[in-house]
């Protein structure tokens, strides 16, 4: 992850948010719980086991307890910018942060590797474009030949205001089924159409392929989400 907006890096740095958060995702994202396990499945495609696997953005540490649980073998390393959020990582790890090794920055601050394998769930698309073809060729230059990068992160059809809208409806209507306040689910589909440099699918695809990667395949399809695999060439 490279800087997002200040109001992003407010927003994981607001003590008040940070302490919600694990509240969230299950909420707001489709099939979050799922997402975490088919990550999992598919760096285990590759990942040996006892690999080494970059997370980034990994504030909260929700990926990484489930990643450490599927495969005690592993060791980790998680980025993020947020001091706040790292620190609920290690929490929200509990004994399990001896397999961790947590780093504040953005993925300039990642070690250089390599690593076997990489995620970046829920954060990509806080980034404008030229930032997330640089992250993702930073990401690149950190795994070894073949190593797999899963993605997975707001991109949907929006060429016109009425697609925008139409999608951004059904993520704020998921958001209020799962008991998030109605008034709370528009207000954040509000901010995600302002604030957020969203993607088309097929421009995700594209980035990655720019940024080196091969076989991306897509794995996952939830109203507002998608989620890749990509690989590393040999």
């Amino acid at each position: 992850m490279t800087p997002g907006s200040n109001e992003t890096d407010r927003a994981f740095s607001d003590p008040q948010a940070v302490a919600r958060y694990a509240e969230g995702p299950v909420r707001q994202v489709p099939g979050f719980l799922a997402l975490q396990q088919m990550a999992a499945l598919l760096l285990a495609e590759f990942v040996p086991v006892h690999g080494r696997v970059l997370v980034l953005g990994a504030g909260g540490g929700l990926e990484l307890k489930a990643f450490a649980h599927a495969h005690p073998g592993w060791r980790f390393v998680g980025v993020d910018p947020s001091a706040q959020m790292l620190q609920l990582a290690q929490a929200t790890l509990g004994p399990l942060a001896a397999r961790a090794e947590l780093v504040e920055g953005y993925i300039d601050a990642a070690p250089e590797g390599p690593f076997d394998g990489a995620t970046c769930l829920l954060t990509m698309h806080f980034l404008p474009v030229d930032e997330r073809l640089r992250t993702l060729e930073a990401l690149r230059r950190r795994l070894k030949p073949g190593a797999p990068l899963v993605v997975a992160h707001h991109s949907f059809p929006n060429a016109s205001e009425d697609d925008k809208a139409r999608w951004l409806g059904r993520y704020a209507a998921f958001a209020a089924a799962s008991g998030v306040p109605e008034s709370n689910a528009r207000g954040a589909i509000e901010a995600i159409g302002a604030r957020l440099p969203l993607l088309a699918p097929q421009q995700e695809v594209a980035l990655l392929q720019q940024a080196g990667f091969e076989s991306v395949e897509l794995f996952y399809a939830a109203f507002t989400f998608k989620g890749w695999v990509a690989r590393v060439p040999q």
